[in-house]
């Protein structure tokens, strides 16, 4: 994902700050091309890592599907929690500035940190309370798991399309059939190496954080209030974002390939490093903008450093925690929300709060047409969830299924899982001023769809782009049952013109409908709601967990099988939901009071 929408912040107007000195680059203030650099850099690392990070767990430390899922969306939904409380630390204390160079440091830290994983996990199998190592032969092209026997001749593990397992003999011969679930699959992984990945995520989540709502920020005060080429400004500030993650999800998985998975993470440290460089060694170009806010003349960023750092381990705790949380077990929404992991509960319980509190506040404070304006603002906040959560499969499941159903190659070129998210932003790229001018083409005629109608449209295609490739299985066959990459290209080009139907309006959407004096609030719950789509994306893809031995599937046929039902299951639900808001949608509108 690559878009305005999701890495975009409300940069409010700041009276302390100077404005441009006169010179312009293409037409802009000149401070825009190193801010354009700067975050470039900046998204090169967080999609480079967003591209890697579910292969990695999976295939260099050996976790299981349900928990390499689950840390993404913890890890994910962390990333997009941080800069409420970033945008906040910058408006008190620190300014965008300086936020921004603190936030570059700790995540070039923690990307610099994700290169030491040591040695890879060592597969083991383990069945009637006894575990057994693993021994990868690669035959043909295809990488089979044995384990030794009693009489320490090896036994091929071989998968059932039904769940259970074979361990096959040399000559052939069926030695056992373990039932479904009999067979657990492990790994001998250093703990220490393990803890140092978890502390490296912990430490970007939370300068994430404090880079990523100010950045923007700073952009904004290059204008005035007025000035017409703000909205331009903004959009060649995000060609940057889409090329820094097109750069990087083709690049680190090429580097992982030729040097290892240390390569790729260490480019990505790299490139955040180099986005430190363009804002700390600015010649002085930036000086006047973003600077702390009027205060008492005491400098508080050593304290707000501080408590910084020491939150890493409480977020590294609460990534621990989705890590080893267990399956849920309990019936019902109660037991699903009972088994919840503290990060899960907190979300569910804060998002909950705020859609019921805020439509009830603005009831009880603003006046009639205010208040039904911020509840058509918080109904289509719900319904954002509800997109970002499928669209979002994207870093998890999306990928693995890429790496273990699909033929990873186009025009007869291979290519790597990884870089497969870059479908996403080739199509941005390509369509997003077509569909500009689609709009503007509508605008003209009075035809444009109103916001609710966007939003619903965006539902309804992410939901198809599912559907499609839940058909995919019809043309797979074994032995191998692997699918054309054409499928995920094409679920890839449906999902990238939903985003565009999506993201270009949610912030603004926020803007327009919101009470003045709490937008910036909205703008958390904006972020908080994004926050609650990742996480519940890891919780899905955790329901799409195919079962592996030494992180290669047992069986080819039930793994195929398994994503696509989750796929079709997914998707049907979606394009229920994107409907149920387009029916909304006269209701919605009479809401919003004119506003699109």
């Amino acid at each position: 994902m690559a878009s305005p929408n999701a890495d975009a912040t409300f940069e409010p107007m700041t009276p302390h700050v100077s404005r441009s000195d006169g010179q312009t680059w293409l037409g802009h203030p000149r401070q825009l091309a190193r801010l354009f650099s700067v975050e470039a850099w900046e998204r090169f690392g967080f999609y480079g890592l967003r591209a890697l990070l579910v292969l990695y767990l999976t295939n260099h430390f050996l976790l299981s599907d349900h928990e390499s899922n689950g840390i993404v969306g913890g890890y994910l939904s962390l990333a997009y929690l941080t800069p409420v409380v970033g945008g906040w630390v910058a408006d008190r204390y620190l300014g965008s500035k300086r936020s921004v160079k603190f936030g570059a440091i700790m995540m070039s830290l923690g990307y610099l940190l994700l290169c030491f994983g040591g040695q890879p996990a060592k597969p083991l199998a383990t069945f009637d309370g006894q575990s057994h190592a693993v021994h990868d032969v690669a035959t043909g092209g295809t990488t089979h798991q044995y384990i030794d026997g009693a009489d320490g001749k090896p036994l091929l593990i071989h998968g059932l399309a039904d769940g259970s397992v074979q361990l096959v003999a040399t000559g052939g011969a069926v030695t056992r059939t373990l039932a479904p679930g009999a067979l657990v699959s492990g790994a001998d992984r250093p703990k220490f190496y393990v803890g140092l990945m978890l502390l490296g995520l912990s430490i970007v989540a939370v300068g994430n954080g404090l880079f990523k709502p100010n950045i923007s920020t700073v952009v904004g005060t290059l204008y005035p209030r007025g000035d017409p080429r703000r909205d331009a400004g903004f959009t060649i500030f995000y060609w940057g974002i889409n090329l820094g993650s097109m750069g990087s999800q083709t690049l680190c998985p090429l580097f992982v390939s030729a040097f290892g998975w240390w390569a790729g993470f260490l480019l990505v440290a790299v490139g955040m490093a180099f986005a430190y460089v363009l804002m700390r060694f600015d010649g002085g170009r930036l000086d006047g903008y973003g600077e702390p806010p009027v205060s008492d003349g005491k400098d508080r960023a050593p304290w707000v450093y501080a408590i910084a750092l020491a939150v890493v381990p409480l977020v590294f705790l609460v990534l621990l925690n989705v890590m080893d949380a267990p399956e849920a077990t309990g019936s019902g929404v109660i037991g699903y929300l009972a088994a919840l992991p503290f990060l899960g509960k907190v979300l569910m319980a804060t998002f909950a709060a705020a859609v019921i509190g805020i439509p009830i506040w603005s009831y009880r404070v603003g006046t009639r047409v205010e208040a039904q304006m911020m509840l058509a603002a918080v109904v289509l906040v719900v319904f954002n969830v509800a997109f970002w959560t499928l669209f979002e499969q994207a870093a998890s499941s999306l990928t693995l299924f890429a790496d273990r159903s699909t033929t990873l190659e186009l025009f007869g070129i291979p290519i790597s899982a990884a870089q497969t998210q870059n479908f996403n932003s080739i199509t941005i790229v390509i369509f997003a001023p077509i569909m500009s001018w689609v709009w503007t083409a509508l605008a003209r005629k009075g035809w444009e769809p109103s916001i609710p109608v966007k939003f619903g449209l965006a539902l309804v295609l992410v939901g198809l782009g599912f559907v499609l490739l839940a058909s995919s299985g019809h043309f797979a066959a074994g032995p191998v049952f692997r699918v054309s990459l054409w499928w995920l290209v094409a679920t890839y080009f449906l999902h990238s013109i939903a985003e565009l139907l999506i993201s270009p309006v949610g912030l603004s959407m926020i803007t327009k409908l919101s009470i003045a004096r709490v937008v910036g609030l909205m703008m958390g719950v904006w972020f908080l709601s994004m926050s609650v789509a990742e996480y519940l994306a890891g919780a899905i893809a955790q329901a799409a967990s195919v079962q592996t031995v030494g992180g290669q599937v047992t069986n080819a046929e039930l793994g195929l099988r398994t994503y696509l039902s989750s796929f079709q299951t997914g998707g049907i639900s979606t394009i229920v939901v994107g409907l149920v808001l387009l029916a909304l949608t006269p209701v919605i509108k009479r809401l919003m009071h004119g506003v699109r």
